[in-house]
């Protein structure tokens, strides 16, 4: 799914305004205070705008426009993540070193294990499932990987070209995988 003009345009304005705040920040809050903030603020709006659209519109729509969002947002942090880490490759080791900083950002707990031929992330705490739990929401953890973890890995390796797949192996947070940990596994296919 491509970006469409008005959605790239207000990811632009929302940097150029975050540029002009980076200083007068940084002058009276470390680096990592404001990261912590804005690490939960980020799980709090995911969190309220889906309850919020599942009280008024059900839990199906809801799920449609989660799966819609994080098409596009996986698409955004990957861009985002090679600006940021100065990629310019599309190797599986590019993908893996991207995808590890949105893991660190968003707080994951994990391994990595890699070859030549793939990339193993062996995710041990999952911030996201810990939210679930943590609001007795647990229910909806299996469709939340199968739907809206699966797009965003999709929308993570489109980023990166073609020659490169992923698998999910076991889920943490589904009981009936009854897995403790998550593996994610980025494959070259030529």
């Amino acid at each position: 799914m491509a970006i469409d003009e008005n959605t790239q345009a207000q990811v632009i304005f929302m940097e150029q305004c975050n540029t002009h705040r980076e200083q007068a920040m940084k002058e009276k809050f470390t680096d990592g205070q404001i990261a912590d903030l804005l690490r939960k603020s980020y799980f709090v709006v995911d969190g309220l705008w889906f309850v919020k659209t599942e009280e008024t519109r059900g839990f199906d729509e809801a799920m449609e426009l989660d799966e819609a969002v994080w098409s596009i947002m996986s698409k955004v942090q990957a861009r985002k993540a090679r600006q940021a880490l100065g990629i310019t490759g599309n190797s599986l080791d590019d993908l893996a070193k991207a995808f590890q900083l949105k893991l660190a950002a968003e707080g994951h707990e994990y391994d990595v294990n890699a070859t030549d031929e793939e990339v193993e992330l062996t995710i041990r705490t999952c911030p996201w499932y810990e939210i679930l739990k943590s609001s007795e929401r647990t229910h909806i953890a299996e469709t939340i990987a199968d739907r809206i973890c699966a797009r965003e890995l999709s929308g993570w390796v489109s980023e990166f070209g073609p020659g490169i797949e992923f698998r999910i192996i076991g889920r943490l947070c589904v009981e009936s995988d009854r897995c403790e940990v998550c593996r994610v596994v980025f494959r070259k296919t030529r």
